[in-house]
C-alpha cells in the first residue's frame, strides 16, 4: 500500500471508529511519537526529537481538553493531573535532551492504554459504560 493509500486508510479508520476506539488510537499515537522521540535522542537528531515530542504533546493536549469533569469526577481530575505531569516531562525531555522523562511517560501511557483497552472491551461486551 502506498503512502497515500495508507493515509486514506487511517482517515477512514478514525472516521468510522467509536469513542473508545478513538481514545485507544490517541494513546497508541502518543506512545508511537514518544518512542520516536527517544530514538531521535539516541541518534542526536534534535529536529526529529522536537517534532515527535510536539506531536505527542498535541495528543495529550487533546486528551486533556476532552476530559468531562461532570461525568468523570475523580477519574477526570486524576487524569488531568497525570496529563499535566506528562506535559511537564515533555518539556523536561526537550529542554534537557534527555530520554529518561520520555521513558517514564511511555510507561505511564502504556499503563493507561492497557486500562482503557480493558474498559472499552467491557463496554463492547455491555458490562460497563465509558
Amino acid at each position: 500500500m502506498n503512502q497515500s493509500g495508507a493515509n486514506q486508510y487511517k482517515q477512514m479508520a478514525v472516521k468510522t471508529a467509536n469513542r473508545g476506539q478513538v481514545l485507544i488510537m490517541l494513546y497508541e499515537g502518543a506512545i508511537q511519537h514518544v518512542k520516536r522521540a527517544i530514538l531521535a535522542i539516541d541518534k542526536k537528531d534534535i529536529a526529529a526529537k522536537g517534532v515527535s515530542i510536539g506531536k505527542a504533546h498535541d495528543i495529550i493536549n487533546e486528551l486533556l481538553n476532552t476530559l468531562d469533569f461532570e461525568v468523570g469526577g475523580q477519574v477526570a481530575i486524576d487524569l488531568e493531573r497525570l496529563y499535566n505531569f506528562i506535559t511537564e516531562q515533555f518539556v523536561k525531555a526537550n529542554f534537557e535532551n534527555s530520554k529518561d522523562p520520555l521513558v517514564h511517560v511511555q510507561k505511564i501511557l502504556e499503563t493507561l492504554l492497557s486500562g482503557w483497552k480493558e474498559a472499552v472491551e467491557q463496554v463492547n461486551k455491555g458490562i460497563a459504560k465509558i
